[in-house]
């Protein structure tokens, strides 16, 4: 995966969620999370800043010790636009990297892993948002099927649509255990097992 996808993903979430396409309550709870839709908006936007921070700063052994703040009085159309802000950070950092830039998530990760690791982000919480913004949403199956292929190889899309397999796995559709992204390499440069 690559910028040009992530990019996309941030053109869907912000088409779906930018008013007046969902003005409902954001303090709903997202979906099945414990979060509140607001909440979960700030959460991507968290995510996206520490994807960049860990590929431009090309940490190896650990996440920085970084948070992201919004104020309490920032609008859903502010927070929205701090998640493109953080989207944009994670592009720049994406496109500046070589092939054998590496940062960390849970091992290193080349700009493929993180690409994929914001998109999902991206898609899933987009989902869990619209469930409790009472908005029809769903993440395209290209996508889908993209993030399933770089981040949970061993799930299979035979005979299902991506996007529900994608949800699935991560628990969007009932108690799957504990999951984790698959983002990191081996030492010879593939994926991790």
């Amino acid at each position: 995966m690559n910028a040009d996808d992530l990019e996309g993903a941030i053109r869907l979430m912000r088409d779906v969620l930018a008013p007046p396409a969902s003005t409902g309550d954001w303090s709903a709870q997202a979906g099945s999370l414990d979060w509140t839709c607001r909440e979960t908006l700030v959460h991507i936007a968290h995510d996206l800043l520490a994807y960049a921070t860990q590929l431009a700063g090309r940490e190896q052994e650990k996440y920085l010790p970084l948070d992201l703040t919004v104020r309490d009085d920032a609008t859903p159309s502010d927070v929205l636009a701090v998640v493109e802000a953080c989207g944009g950070l994670l592009l720049l950092a994406l496109r500046a990297a070589g092939p054998d830039k590496r940062g960390w998530h849970f091992g290193p990760c080349d700009a493929g892993g993180f690409a994929a690791l914001g998109t999902a982000e991206v898609l899933i919480h987009t989902y869990d948002i619209t469930q409790g913004l009472q908005v029809t949403w769903w993440p395209p199956a290209e996508l889908s099927a993209a993030v399933l292929a770089r981040l949970m190889p061993d799930a299979s899309t035979e005979r299902r649509h991506p996007t529900g397999v994608l949800l699935r796995h991560t628990g969007r559709f009932g108690d799957v255990g504990p999951w984790r992204w698959n983002a990191a390499l081996r030492p010879n440069g593939g994926r991790s097992e």
